[in-house]
């Protein structure tokens, strides 16, 4: 498989310990994350060559945060340096009936003051098959978009496959401005993921009985908008995700691959949360990696659901999971027991 090079913000997480909410806590966990960077720390887990690419401050903070990327075997040569801060996000873990919250510092950051010039497009794209970008970058100032839209656009040039989670983000900007810039990037995408809300707010593509927060999941209603999708954007293929939310520590979770006019459902894994943040991303990255190595339509949304119901057993944003841990779990082995 190709290199997957992915393009975003990093930024640091923090979080209370357990889940004390913020008024209890006297400390905060730390944790570097970004959508993109959720996904190729993933892809580099299951062994794919991956290339990070953000603008970061330059000094110690920022090292330690890439130091984490190297650890995990994500490469950084091309990240660019420049600006004064990173982007900062609060994370209080809900519980039960209680939802998680998430507090954005975000504005002013050095990716979100970046021009396209300030990256090395052709040593970024040399040797590249994928380029992974997320609605959450254009949204980062009045600026990206123009970057973004360039980016894919010059990925396409070289024949690089371009994947996006939408990824819509409400604390970010209005579904008009989302609607506004997403709509030239899409045309640009080969797979775009997406879930139900992402569709309507961002496109304003809607199907009738498509709800899941009422637990209503009418199949057909998601064919439907993934085929407007494929129909208006010209898109190879969409993939849904699929989040049945009983509570905020038990969710039903699964997806939805359209691809050549026929969909195929993974099937639904009941999940005890841990930390659901990065679950979007690594289901992105369990599509990719699929994808990459042409896994069969069913195999592959089998694939991307079960990495992601994993990770949602993990603290913090990353997937851990490897290939050989996965396809157990999409073999059907999903008991839980200690392995000796």
């Amino acid at each position: 498989m190709k290199q997957v090079v992915g393009f975003g913000d990093f930024i640091l997480r923090l979080s209370p310990p357990g889940y004390l909410r913020f008024m209890q806590a006297s400390s905060f966990d730390i944790n570097y994350t970004g959508a993109e960077a959720n996904v190729l720390v993933s892809l580099s887990m299951m062994g794919v060559d991956t290339q990070f690419v953000t603008r970061l401050p330059d000094g110690d903070v920022s090292q330690a945060a890439l130091s984490t990327l190297k650890k995990h075997g994500v490469g950084v040569s091309n990240v660019a340096f420049g600006g004064e801060r990173m982007g900062v996000f609060y994370l209080e873990k809900g519980a039960s009936q209680r939802p998680s919250k998430i507090v954005y510092d975000r504005k002013f950051t050095s990716i979100a003051e970046a021009r396209y010039e300030d990256f090395d497009w052709d040593n970024i794209f040399s040797g590249a098959g994928y380029f992974h970008i997320t609605g959450i970058t254009p949204a980062l100032s009045h600026t990206m978009p123009d970057v973004c839209i360039r980016a894919c656009e010059e990925a396409n040039r070289r024949g690089i496959i371009v994947t996006c989670d939408l990824n819509y983000r409400k604390n970010m900007w209005t579904p008009d401005e989302a609607k506004s810039v997403m709509e030239r990037i899409v045309p640009l995408v080969h797979t775009l993921i997406a879930n139900e809300e992402d569709a309507d707010k961002v496109l304003g593509i809607r199907s009738e009985g498509t709800d899941v927060v009422s637990g209503v999941i009418n199949r057909e209603g998601y064919i439907d908008v993934a085929r407007q999708i494929c129909e208006l954007y010209g898109t190879e293929q969409v993939a849904v995700t699929l989040r049945k939310s009983l509570s905020a520590s038990d969710n039903d979770w699964g997806a939805m691959l359209y691809t050549k006019g026929k969909a195929y459902f993974s099937r639904t894994y009941q999940v005890r949360i841990v930390d659901r943040v990065g679950g979007g991303d690594s289901f992105a990255a369990g599509l990719i990696y699929a994808l990459g190595h042409d896994f069969d339509p069913q195999h592959a949304v089998e694939y991307a659901a079960a990495a992601s119901c994993l990770k949602q057993t993990m603290e913090m944003d990353f997937n851990l999971s490897t290939p050989e841990e996965i396809e157990r779990l999409v073999a059907g082995d999903g008991s839980g027991r200690v392995r000796r």
